[in-house]
């Protein structure tokens, strides 16, 4: 009776976090269907600026009781936020949904490469025949309709991929965003976002004023859906599961982002990688999740766990809240 129990509550848990991985990988095709190479800013905007209130409403006590130093650390993982953001919205609006989502998943690869880079420890062979696998499966998918030079799209997500993997090794390295509060280390890194966008805005492409006046209502209904689903119902889903379940559970489970990424590019976006890039998108899959098994069983037990093998609380969070899929 208590496995049944324990089981059934383990589904209640992992239900919402695969919903999750379903909705950020939904957001690569809602973002370019509402995305231009002129809209790219005020479409971050819009999505934003509805994110923030609830947001800060909901983390108000927690920001009020942000020192200096977490000021800061939060302005820097801010920067790099919005880094990823642009990299990955233009990045969508020149390559397809199915490309961006599945090139993205390389985080996955390049976050135990480089911080074995960084430790001086050689990743296992398991791990280097993954890394392998996936990137031979980006180079067939993004090749699919023949051997050309890969899109500009498609190099951006790669650059997008790389900014992901730097995120998650600052905020392992930084001290001044440790121990803050969640919610309000993810207030300061969208406000952070926002007032540079905010900044760019007057110079690159429309202006959000603009634009929320031309949107047509299903439009609009892309936009609310990348900001209260894509951002807020996430995030809070993210964090609500890591604290009741394991952080490897609730990353494996976050790491199918790029399996519906490429379901719902192919089924509602018409996407064609062709039987080459069908075979290049299982390569990712399979070379992700080799990868990450390979990480985790190369991990040295107990709480201190390398950064990007098993992923601590901080890790799990911070892939998620700041830069998942166009979301």
């Amino acid at each position: 009776m208590s496995t049944q129990l324990s089981s059934r509550r383990a589904w209640l848990i992992d239900a919402p976090v695969l919903m999750v991985a379903v909705v950020w990988g939904s957001s690569y095709l809602a973002t370019k269907e509402i995305t231009s190479g002129a809209t790219v800013i005020a479409i971050l905007l819009l999505r934003f600026l509805l994110a923030i209130p609830l947001l800060g409403i909901a983390a108000r006590r927690k920001i009020r009781g942000l020192t200096p130093r977490e000021l800061s650390g939060g302005l820097i993982l801010g920067l790099i936020l919005t880094a990823i953001f642009l990299l990955e919205t233009y990045g969508v609006v020149h390559t397809s949904a199915t490309n961006a989502g599945l090139i993205i998943s390389l985080t996955l690869i390049f976050t135990p490469l480089a911080e074995s880079g960084l430790s001086r420890a050689l990743p296992s062979r398991a791990f280097l025949a993954a890394a392998t696998l996936s990137v031979l499966g980006v180079v067939m998918l993004t090749q699919g309709a023949g051997f050309t030079t890969p899109s500009l799209g498609d190099l951006l997500m790669l650059l997008a991929a790389l900014a992901r993997t730097a995120n998650v090794l600052v905020i392992h390295r930084l001290p001044a965003v440790r121990s803050t509060d969640d919610g309000a280390l993810t207030f300061m890194q969208l406000s952070t976002a926002v007032i540079v966008f905010s900044l760019l805005s007057p110079f690159v492409g429309t202006t959000p004023w603009h634009l929320a006046s031309t949107l047509t209502g299903a439009q609009w209904l892309n936009v609310l859906y990348l900001s209260l689903m894509c951002t807020l119902f996430a995030f809070f889903v993210q964090l609500w599961a890591v604290r009741r379940t394991s952080p490897s559970r609730v990353s494996l489970l976050l790491g199918t982002e790029p399996l519906w990424a490429a379901v719902v590019g192919i089924a509602f976006g018409g996407d064609q990688p062709g039987f080459l890039g069908y075979f290049g998108a299982a390569l990712i899959l399979i070379g992700s999740f080799w990868g990450r098994r390979a990480a985790e069983q190369s991990a040295t037990p107990g709480p201190a766990r390398p950064p990007g093998t098993e992923p601590t609380h901080d890790a799990v969070t911070t892939e998620g809240r700041t830069a998942r899929g166009a979301s």
